[in-house]
């Protein structure tokens, strides 16, 4: 396995050298647009990191979870899964990390783990996905787009309480 890296390297470089293409000039091309697209988005990257570091230190999350579980809970919602469902929009390494401590307290084979786990793979983080793409293409009007992100979350959640209800009868 480790050497498919050095072994793809090795073939462009002599596909490159067949089709008589100068491989290390393309290479440094490719580079710099890479640097500059780095620039256009970093700025985006560090705003949607610091509003996220912000929520979750200032309790913000918490608060909104505590307001949000009861009606869950009549729902059909484990509670256990609200924060991850408020949280995976905005924050993949957030939301992994909040899998893995509800797998810690409830356990991955509970009706609130598995539902999780599901909400985990069916879902994407908008948020961040928004503001990277867009972003690096500097698209500013992206109302629809969001309206359609959250759409498709929100159906994640609630597809996911369904698909482990139906499938593990719980």
């Amino acid at each position: 396995m480790e050497f498919v890296m050095p072994a793809f390297a090795c073939i462009v470089v002599v596909f490159g050298l067949i089709k008589k293409v100068s491989v290390f000039d393309i290479f440094i091309s490719g580079a710099k647009e890479g640097v500059k697209l780095l620039y256009n988005i970093a700025p985006t990257i560090m705003g949607l990191v610091f509003a996220v570091d912000l929520l979750q230190s200032s309790g913000a999350i918490d608060a909104i979870c505590a307001l949000i579980q009861p009606t869950a809970e009549f729902l059909g919602f484990p509670k256990e899964i609200v924060p991850l469902v408020l949280l995976r929009p905005v924050s993949g390494s957030g939301s992994t990390a909040l899998l893995t401590a509800l797998y810690k307290t409830c356990g991955p084979d509970s009706f609130a783990g598995k539902t999780a786990s599901v909400l985990a793979g069916s879902s994407e983080t908008t948020f961040y996905a928004i503001a990277m793409y867009f972003g690096c293409i500097r698209i500013k009007k992206i109302r629809h787009t969001l309206f359609a992100a959250i759409t498709a979350d929100l159906t994640a959640a609630i597809m996911s309480v369904i698909t482990v209800r139906l499938w593990f009868n719980m």
